[in-house]
């Protein structure tokens, strides 16, 4: 631990970094079952899902902290060398709160043994890294099955994460609800077309909906004892109600009352910059995160309507080389309105929004496109290296 805070902090003094991720990579090194140890006497929870970790485990933090000191990977490193280093940096926490990226779970929740696995949603991202998201709900599935200590909370309306949930031996069920089905129109266990009626799902082998045991109606979440808690966030767009509700039902488990979690995620206004208006010369910019077409799916009916748009695109190791997941975006939204491609992958952003008939120019450089736009409101969406960069910039601006 000593040596890992040692590196962590040569990493901030040097400028080379946060210091989280060389901060846990250092300790790994020095002991294999670092991570292991340090998760030892603690309530762990782990939360993991194509979209919306960051934000899930942010709520979560900030309604556990009613119970006691938490440690959490905020930084958004969800790696195994960033949640050990969440881990060295808070060592007497009661609580953890750890996101994490989806291939990495079966190790991480092998070593912690969570109290807590939170399932959010499913949907390809990254294909050149990750792959097929089956393949992600089979890995899950398994490493699910092996819990026998942990409830896991699912999102019941996604197929893929109902798929995986099922193998939980504790299973806690949240009807959070599913905009983007273009991933789970077959059956994650026998490939025969998932069928549809309202809300509820179901596959001819027998794999159904669960009954959930909260359920979010419009801005309300109704737990099936009968409470009835209204949210109202400050966070907009249904997808973070979602995530909201998953975290109330989360908590709720662990000793906090709904309504007191509620009260606690209303004082939340942004997520790591996101949703918050930046000035810049006479202009207000609002910088949102959407990585890939299911982001991009809640995202766009977040942006305000009369606002010019900035969509900023990255191909690095971080993002995805593949930029195949534009043309599965509804880029045909955004017709009528002021539109300027940029990132270091303009021209395929582009090509896109020609096809989507949507009247557009480009600049590379995202600060300078949103210096085209009139004084005003400003509407910034970046995948995850661009989202990192101009929020960096606008900051330093």
């Amino acid at each position: 631990m000593a040596a890992g805070r040692f590196a962590a902090a040569a990493s901030r003094w040097t400028r080379r970094g946060g210091g989280g991720v060389i901060g846990g990579r250092t300790a790994q090194r020095l002991d294999p079952r670092a991570l292991r140890r340090l998760g030892e006497h603690r309530t762990v929870v782990l939360v993991t899902g194509t979209n919306g970790k960051t934000t899930t485990s942010l709520m979560l933090n900030r309604v556990l902290q009613t119970l006691g000191e938490v440690a959490a990977n905020d930084d958004g490193a969800n790696m195994p060398d960033g949640i050990l280093g969440a881990l060295i940096s808070q060592p007497h926490a009661p609580y953890a709160v750890l996101e994490v990226d989806e291939n990495y779970v079966p190790s991480v929740a092998e070593a912690l043994q969570p109290a807590y696995l939170v399932l959010l949603n499913l949907s390809r991202d990254q294909l050149d890294r990750v792959g097929e998201v089956r393949a992600t709900e089979r890995d899950l599935r398994a490493a699910i099955a092996h819990l026998s200590g942990t409830t896991v909370v699912a999102n019941c309306d996604d197929p893929l994460v109902a798929s995986a949930g099922l193998a939980a031996a504790h299973p806690l069920w949240v009807s959070a609800g599913q905009n983007w089905r273009d991933d789970a129109g077959a059956c994650a266990r026998c490939g025969q077309a998932i069928e549809h009626q309202g809300v509820e799902w179901h596959c001819a082998c027998g794999l159904a909906r669960p009954t959930p045991m909260w359920t979010l109606d419009g801005d309300t979440l109704n737990g099936s004892d009968g409470t009835s808690t209204r949210l109202e966030l400050r966070l907009p767009g249904r997808a973070n109600a979602a995530n909201a509700a998953v975290a109330v039902a989360t908590a709720s488990g662990l000793g906090v009352p709904p309504k007191l979690a509620a009260g606690r995620l209303r004082e939340i206004a942004d997520v790591a910059g996101r949703y918050r208006r930046v000035p810049l010369d006479g202009r207000a910019v609002r910088v949102l995160l959407a990585k890939n077409p299911a982001g991009w799916q809640e995202t766009l009916p977040m942006l305000e309507t009369d606002s010019p748009v900035v969509i900023a695109v990255n191909s690095r190791e971080a993002d995805g080389r593949d930029t195949s997941w534009l043309w599965d975006v509804p880029f045909e939204d955004l017709r009528g309105r002021q539109v300027i491609a940029s990132g270091e992958r303009a021209s395929d952003v582009a090509v896109r929004l020609a096809y989507a008939e949507v009247e557009h120019t480009i600049e590379r450089d995202p600060v300078a496109a949103v210096r085209e736009c009139a004084p005003g409101a400003v509407d910034l969406v970046a995948n995850y290296t661009a989202f990192r960069d101009v929020s960096s910039r606008l900051r330093d601006a």
